[in-house]
């Protein structure tokens, strides 16, 4: 049986041991002594950490989702080659044949997962259901909430998480029965009010589309969308490529939503170097780190997990424990997945391994190493 050996991060904390692997994929045993975290970066074994899991990718290694063909694929694989084990495929506001076209071609590479590529749990369907208003970097294809397109995608490729701006007409009223039929709704490209937040949430909506951007923003008299969210809210995405979000507003949010998670909102240019590149019918240009429009408006990130955990580290300042959590079980947890994101008996062995730089040496998909071709 093979096993992974060094300072492992478990449920109740770091363990300086062992992590067996069952011919299943599985992790079939963890044992170890407990150790203070303040060890784990002072020694020469490997960080094992539980793969990470980003529920906002839009594309990345020169290649996006909207595509179709085998773009997916190739996404997958760039972002496991960060260390990303498992991921949600998020689509852009786009005419109706051009989702069409995503999720069928989705649809025909679901079962052909590659072995070097992140496990897809389905899609985050970023718009066309929101508002004109609060587009950021979508392209201007919005339109009232259609139930019966939805369930047209959803049997082609499981849609796990839908982004929506609940002030839109019609939203509001659909937020409830969207939860009832098992779709986690966020909030997002919102210009509702703190009132229509609240509203929301009450009706089912669970998070919050890329936290403080593309919504209305706190003021004290006025306290917007951000403000239901750190008011009500239990779960939030955030995007810590330290552009989006500077590292304060990352410590208050830490402060006010128990259950923040990390995404990448990744574009094709993750991966690659500075040039133009597409984002859903968009061009954008990466350069200085960031992904833009033609007015400066940013457009999705570079980002990719390890860059997000570093980043929570030494640029926020968290634990390595709490980044973690923050990178991969917080979004198992707010879709529902119990065997993903915690190295525990039974759960998918996907795991990461680091260095005390906490540079990635090796990644596990489901028990098995890929080849590491991460671009620092």
């Amino acid at each position: 049986m093979k096993a992974i050996t060094g300072h492992i991060l478990t449920p109740r904390g770091f363990v300086r041991g062992l992590m067996e692997l069952g011919k299943d994929g599985r992790i079939a045993r963890v044992q170890g002594e407990l150790v203070d975290e303040r060890e784990v970066r002072d020694r020469p074994e490997p960080i094992v950490l539980p793969g990470f899991i980003d529920l906002h990718v839009h594309g990345g290694g020169g290649h996006d989702i909207m595509e179709g063909g085998e773009a997916l694929a190739r996404v997958a694989e760039l972002h496991a080659s960060h260390g990303t084990t498992a991921m949600l495929a998020t689509t852009m506001t786009a005419p109706m044949a051009d989702l069409d076209q995503a999720f069928a071609a989705m649809h025909a590479i679901s079962m052909q997962r590659s072995s070097a590529g992140a496990r897809v749990l389905g899609v985050h369907l970023e718009g066309p259901y929101i508002s004109q208003k609060k587009l950021g970097a979508q392209p201007d294809f919005t339109r009232p909430m259609e139930v019966s397109e939805l369930q047209r995608w959803h049997a082609l490729f499981p849609i796990r998480l839908i982004t929506l701006a609940p002030e839109v007409l019609g939203n509001m009223d659909v937020i409830e029965s969207l939860c009832v039929a098992g779709f986690k709704v966020q909030i997002g490209h919102s210009s509702g009010s703190y009132e229509d937040g609240k509203q929301a949430l009450a009706k089912g909506a669970s998070s919050f589309t890329h936290l403080f951007n593309a919504m209305t923003g706190l003021h004290h008299r006025t306290p917007g969308m951000v403000g239901a969210a750190l008011a009500h809210a239990n779960c939030a995405e955030i995007i810590p490529d330290l552009i989006h979000v500077h590292p304060g507003a990352i410590r208050v949010a830490l402060r006010a939503i128990p259950g923040l998670y990390c995404v990448t909102d990744s574009t094709s240019a993750a991966g690659m170097p500075d040039g133009e590149y597409r984002l859903g019918s968009h061009n954008v240009t990466k350069c200085l780190g960031g992904v833009r429009l033609a007015d400066g408006t940013l457009a999705g990130s570079t980002l990719t997990m390890d860059q997000a955990l570093r980043n929570l580290v030494d640029g926020v300042g968290l634990s390595l424990t709490d980044a973690s959590r923050r990178v991969s079980t917080f979004a198992a947890d707010y879709l529902g997945v119990t065997d993903r994101g915690r190295l525990s008996l039974g759960a998918w062995a996907d795991a990461v391994l680091l260095d005390r730089d906490l540079k990635l040496t090796d990644v596990l998909l489901e028990g098995s190493s890929i080849e590491h071709t991460h671009a620092d």
